[in-house]
């Protein structure tokens, strides 16, 4: 077999390569290396959405690369990718470094790698055992990435402590100020105590109940991480938190910018399998949230071994269409130091970029003398990177001082905000220029300080104030499920928006997100497409729960003073299968009437024995008192949802003591059949 292969520019090493692969996901390898040999990187997004197939999405995804895209690397740095796959990664880094090294067991998986990068000219892929290769790897790495790998060293290195062995095989490999990026799925990760199966097990709760039945894989909450990188010495280490995930990760947060309540709404991602829903996600995280808890219940970790990077928060606008795809970061070492600065991802959206700083001289012009502050931006570049930069503002978003009078249930506070925002914006309305997005996140209050922190979609012409009012009430109720306690219609009848009018404001926005996305689909469609079903157990339990309190039957007896609700039983072993019923019941001599209750809701009943003493009772109503109509000599129906048979025991031969036998057939119904076929039977007993 040769030692060496180029694919376009790519070099793909066989040197340490055993012959075979071993370990291969099958025909959907062979789909993916056909995806990547006949199309362009920018037909992916079609392919993902017409195959419908998590493999393909998981694989050829784009956003993928956020893990690794917000890493502040340059042309001179020299990377390790270990477990490089099919190449989610691959590229991102090939973009931002001088030259990736890529280290992988298997050949199908690195062919593809090699064909969708073809283009890269600093790409070398090692195909075979990981410890096979490292003896020959060389020892000045700025940067070693393990994005999906770190919890596989059980199998990839063995041992008592292959994940200590792990890192002190890799560490020697870095150059100085080297650093070690891990992204890895947190054990505790909330969405797991929701009811996602974990990851590579495929079983629920696994990670949770520390691996009690073993398995090759093992995650880590962030304890374990740092217990791991005190055994292996390392002197210095920080915590990212990627979210949703580290696989389609849109907001990396950090120790020193942590989520803000409402933010972790984007929960429902189990595109590879069926899950359970046992709570609400977004509302269990906001009370971590304030508590101070999200480190602990990410549902990923990201941990960079070696020096801090200064950045404390970033979020990437990358499912939109490439000319307005962007990544907003938060960074600063010290509070001095920091600020806001928003990157195009991709050379399509340099020009979206630039467009802010005209937005911001047109904005501050419109609103000289109102009330409302425009964020101050700059237009920088460095090193060939067109960035703009912000300051950074202190306040508290109007979204949420709106959330505070809701849950209160101060509606006019809310409509106090509401008009206060309403005359701040619509200061100089008539000029010819608009921000489409004065959504109320995107305003920081800080007393009567009310800043504009976000103003991408500047168009040059005037547009309704209530228009743009509207827009912001519609996102702000599509947030979160809780706002739907405001009193939308008044404040639209404060607007004089009609239904037409919400109507045609709804479709502007439909038509503006067809216009941002440039009609690609989202994560949120795409999981609707692709996504394993979500079932919610609590429903199960109240349709089971249900189900047992049906079967009961209830009995009554009248001993001269009528019934007593008191004195009646329950009987819950009746049911000699799902429809039959069978009772023997004894019976005191100063018993007068019996009453059997044979559901907690309406039915028809089949009786096919009923005897006292062994002796058959006449079913007429001389022995039976009924609430329900004969429909056959032995069958009723009953509309009501307290079905009764009162048997009148007095009439009947009786001893000192007696039993009772009944068999019949219950069949539940809903009310309005049971009210339908009861009308159409004549005779009532």
């Amino acid at each position: 077999m040769q030692e060496r292969e180029q694919i376009g520019k790519v070099i793909l090493d066989y040197s340490k390569y055993p012959g075979e692969d071993l370990y291969c996901d099958g025909a959907v390898e062979d789909e993916l290396l056909d995806i990547v040999k006949r199309l362009s990187v920018v037909e992916y997004g079609k392919v993902i959405e017409e195959s419908r197939s998590w493999p393909v999405l998981y694989h050829l995804s784009p956003l993928r690369e956020n893990i690794v895209e917000w890493i502040p690397m340059d042309k001179s740095a020299r990377v390790l990718e270990v477990g490089s796959g099919c190449g989610a990664i691959t590229g991102a880094l090939a973009r931002k470094a001088g030259s990736v090294t890529c280290v992988d067991l298997s050949k199908k998986r690195s062919l593809i790698n090699a064909h969708r990068h073809s283009d890269c000219d600093n790409v070398t892929i090692h195909v075979g055992n990981f410890k096979d290769i490292e003896p020959d790897l060389p020892k000045d790495f700025d940067y070693i990435c393990l994005i999906g790998v770190f919890e596989y060293g059980l199998s990839y290195i063995g041992g008592e402590t292959p994940f200590e062995d792990f890192l002190k095989i890799l560490m020697p490999h870095l150059g100085p100020d080297g650093r070690i990026v891990i992204a890895i799925e947190n054990r505790y990760g909330l969405k797991y105590f929701a009811g996602c199966k974990e990851d590579h097990l495929g079983t629920w709760f696994s990670g949770i109940e520390n691996y009690a039945d073993g398995g090759g894989v093992r995650t880590f909450g962030r304890k374990g991480l740092e217990k791991i990188f005190q055994n292996c010495g390392v002197k210095e280490a920080h915590f990212y938190y990627p979210y949703p995930d580290y696989k389609f990760m849109t907001t990396l947060y950090s120790d020193a910018r942590l989520p803000g309540k409402g933010e972790l709404s984007n929960n429902l991602r189990n595109f590879d399998r069926d899950r359970m829903l046992l709570f609400d996600e977004k509302n269990a995280f906001d009370g971590i949230v304030e508590e101070g808890l999200f480190p602990v219940f990410s549902n990923s970790i990201t941990a960079v071994i070696g020096k801090d990077f200064g950045i404390r928060y970033e979020k990437y606008s990358n499912e939109r269409a490439p000319e307005y795809a962007i990544r907003t970061e938060i960074g600063g070492v010290s509070e001095e130091e920091i600020g806001v600065r928003k990157y195009p991802v991709g050379e399509a959206a340099a020009d979206h970029i630039r467009g802010m700083e005209t937005a911001y001289k047109k904005l501050v012009k419109k609103y000289q003398g109102g009330r409302l502050e425009i964020n101050r931006c700059k237009l920088e570049e460095k090193e060939g990177q067109v960035y703009i930069r912000f300051e950074f503002v202190q306040g508290t978003p109007l979204s949420e001082l709106m959330d505070r009078c809701l849950e209160k249930n101060d509606q006019e506070g809310f409509r106090r905000l509401f008009r206060e925002y309403m005359e701040r914006i619509g200061y100089n309305a008539q000029e010819p220029v608009t921000d489409y997005d004065l959504i109320f996140s995107n305003i920081l209050v800080d007393g009567d300080k009310w800043t504009l922190i976000d103003y991408e979609w500047i168009f040059d012409k005037q547009i309704d104030t209530k228009e743009l009012a509207f827009r912001a009430i519609y996102c702000y109720l599509l947030e979160d499920e809780k706002r739907n306690k405001l009193n939308l219609d008044s404040i639209l009848n404060e607007l004089g928006i009609t239904d037409e009018d919400a109507e045609e404001f709804r479709e502007q926005e439909r038509g503006f997100q067809r216009f941002v996305t440039g009609k690609r689909l989202v994560m949120g469609q795409l999981w609707e497409l692709i996504g394993g079903r979500t079932a919610k157990p609590q429903d199960w339990l109240e349709k089971y729960w249900e189900s047992e309190q049906l079967k009961r039957i209830q009995i009554y007896e009248d001993r001269g003073d009528g019934y007593h609700e008191e004195q009646s039983r329950l009987v819950q072993s009746a049911y000699v299968d799902d429809k039959t019923v069978e009772l023997e019941l004894a019976v005191d001599g100063d018993v007068r009437m019996i009453r059997i209750d044979p559901a907690f809701d309406s039915c028809a009943v089949k009786i096919e024995k009923l005897t006292f003493n062994s002796e058959p009772v006449p079913l007429n109503k001389k022995y039976l008192l009924l609430n329900g109509r004969i429909a056959k000599p032995s069958t009723i129906i009953f509309p009501t949802e307290d079905p009764n048979i009162n048997i009148l025991l007095e009439k009947l031969p009786r001893n000192a003591e007696n039993s009772l036998f009944l068999r019949m057939e219950v069949a539940r119904l809903p009310l309005d059949i049971a009210e339908e076929m009861a009308d159409s039977v004549k005779k009532i007993l």
